[in-house]
């Protein structure tokens, strides 16, 4: 009994296996042989008369284009939704903040991003009158005048995150001596045009903060800051 035979193969199954493995093996074949393949028919998916291999492959194509399409849809409503609860859940946060000493809510905050962030150096700028805070690793006051905050300007002015470089003279005002380290930097306005100050966050890593990045999250956490300074000093 021969091989074909014991695999229960006719051979006509033998011989398309025999052409099905060479094509397999030698995909240039129509390359050299275009006029075969302009020949070549095959059958409509959806009925009706004959189209060449070309068309064929442009009717597949299409349709694995139609389902990546209805995969991608599925996933921007999923990603909608997601951002409507992000949202949601975002205002309620605010909502839920407690009153408590200035001093008590500052010392959360620069737990909070160094323990649930990774945000080992930080400087935290409050900016005009505090009575009895001094200025120390973290949280510095300055007055409104203070000539190190014109360099801000801008970035107030834009009342949103920016994140990359910084000049020598705004990371040496933020982090002091560590400042020089510092290669990338992600600076946070507080309050309405940064009325109330702003929060800086450095890298030694220059990729760590750069321009491409989103600043979405960056601008929640702005909210949260200063409804929380806002509320202590309320209280």
């Amino acid at each position: 009994m021969t091989t074909r035979e014991a695999r229960g193969l006719t051979a006509v199954d033998s011989e398309e296996e025999t052409i099905a493995g060479y094509l397999q093996r030698n995909p240039e074949f129509f390359e050299r042989h275009q006029g075969v393949l302009a020949r070549l028919k095959l059958p409509h998916a959806r009925g009706g008369a004959a189209i060449s291999l070309v068309e064929r492959q442009i009717e597949v194509l299409r349709d694995k284009v139609a389902g990546l399409e209805g995969k991608l849809a599925d996933l921007l409503r999923t990603a909608r939704a997601n951002d409507a609860i992000a949202d949601r859940l975002h205002r309620f946060t605010r909502r839920l903040l407690r009153a408590v000493p200035r001093s008590e809510a500052i010392a959360r905050i620069e737990a909070g991003l160094r323990e649930d962030f990774d945000a080992f150096h930080a400087a935290l700028v409050l900016i005009g009158e505090h009575p009895g805070m001094a200025a120390q690793r973290f949280v510095r006051p300055v007055p409104a005048d203070d000539p190190n905050l014109k360099s801000f300007e801008s970035l107030f002015a834009s009342g949103k995150p920016r994140c990359g470089q910084a000049r020598d003279s705004q990371r040496e005002f933020l982090f002091g001596p560590e400042g020089l380290e510092m290669g990338s930097v992600a600076l946070v306005p507080l309050g309405e045009k940064g009325a109330i100050g702003l929060l800086a966050l450095g890298s030694p890593d220059k990729d760590r903060f750069h321009p491409g990045m989103s600043t979405e999250f960056l601008a929640r956490m702005a909210d949260l800051i200063a409804d929380a300074l806002t509320a202590s000093e309320a209280a």
